[in-house]
């Protein structure tokens, strides 16, 4: 009984210790130790504890942009809570398994789990996985065109999380108000929202999140035409970046800047730029940020009148959507093949 004890306390510490890791986008330290949890779990026989780890390590895999493990560690975390009858344990599978399938592309299927999450989470009156939940649906309404659901959504939330007085949630959420707003045009909105977002993150130490908004913050300078500022700022995201070991991340920041030296008419800066994003979305197996990358690197190849490299990526990019089955994805490379 002793030594079952130690074991939980043991499990317990190890857990928090790789929390914090989490926090710090340390994600392969973050995995580390889940792994060396989830054998303590099996050897105390604790089915519970056995499913909160599988949970712990689909969210470790995820920060380390290994999908497909992330996926199968939801399922199986999925599964033990059905099992024991967990509610609690299966609405934040269930929001997590959504989380995933948006990550690989697959949007009707994240809507379908994060909806059944955001129901139980209800009934269970659980507002901070609630929460959690509705945050991943306003970003897809963004992801499929529908921003001023995604605004709505984003503005319900936020009150949800003032009245929790979830201080770090709401850097989150205006992070959010911030992107719903850029996506409409409504650029002084926006960055008011973004701003405000920043010194929160800062006080509680949230990396991520700063580095999420000051790329938003850089998106909307290349929109009002200030992309030496935007560079600037992309600059300090993707050394934040690199440090945290966040490489999809990694990836999306520097398609941006590849983005702003074609701009700039630095050609040669952006197509380095580019090549070493797709490598690292190859890598990942994020179809989706290879997609937007060739697309832009097929526009760079136009622009300089290298028509036969330009429907190369495009090809590239058609077979990817033709994979993913998204139309709105298949849609937007066609309309670059017609323009070419």
């Amino acid at each position: 009984m002793t030594q079952s004890c130690n074991l939980v306390k043991e499990w317990e510490e190890r857990r928090d210790t790789a929390n914090s890791y989490y926090k710090q986008g340390r994600f392969q330290e973050y995995l580390d130790l889940v792994k060396e949890n989830l054998q303590l779990a099996r050897a105390i026989a604790d089915r519970a504890r056995e499913g909160h780890t599988l949970n712990d390590m689909g969210l470790a895999y995820l920060g380390c942009c290994q999908l497909e493990q992330a996926l199968e560690s939801f399922h199986q975390a999925f599964a033990v809570a059905i099992e024991i009858g967990n509610l609690q344990a299966e609405a934040t599978a269930l929001s997590n398994l959504g989380s995933t399938h948006n990550r690989m592309g697959k949007i009707s299927q994240a809507l379908e789990y994060l909806d059944k999450a955001a129901e139980i989470f209800r009934t269970l009156k659980d507002t901070p996985g609630e929460i959690s939940t509705l945050n991943d649906i306003a970003l897809i309404y963004i992801r499929i065109g529908e921003p001023k659901r995604s605004l709505l959504l984003h503005n319900q939330i936020l009150a949800m999380r003032r009245l929790l007085g979830d201080f770090s949630g709401e850097a989150t959420t205006l992070n959010g108000l911030g992107f719903a707003y850029s996506v409409l045009g409504e650029y002084e909105n926006a960055l008011e929202f973004l701003q405000a977002a920043l010194p929160i993150q800062k006080a509680t130490k949230n990396v991520v999140g700063e580095a999420i908004t000051l790329n938003n913050i850089a998106s909307i300078y290349i929109d009002i035409g200030q992309p030496k500022k935007a560079l600037l700022l992309y600059h300090q995201v993707l050394l934040s970046r690199q440090a945290m070991g966040d490489r999809s991340g990694e990836a999306n920041t520097l398609n941006n800047m590849g983005y702003i030296y074609n701009q700039l008419d630095s050609h040669r800066k952006a197509l380095k730029l580019y090549r070493q994003a797709v490598e690292i979305y190859q890598k990942q197996g994020d179809s989706l940020g290879e997609i937007a990358t060739l697309l832009n690197m097929g526009s760079l190849y136009a622009k300089t009148k290298r028509k036969s490299l330009a429907r190369v990526c495009y090809q590239n990019a058609q077979q990817l959507a033709e994979a993913i089955a998204d139309p709105n994805i298949q849609k937007k490379v066609k309309q670059f093949i017609d323009a070419l």
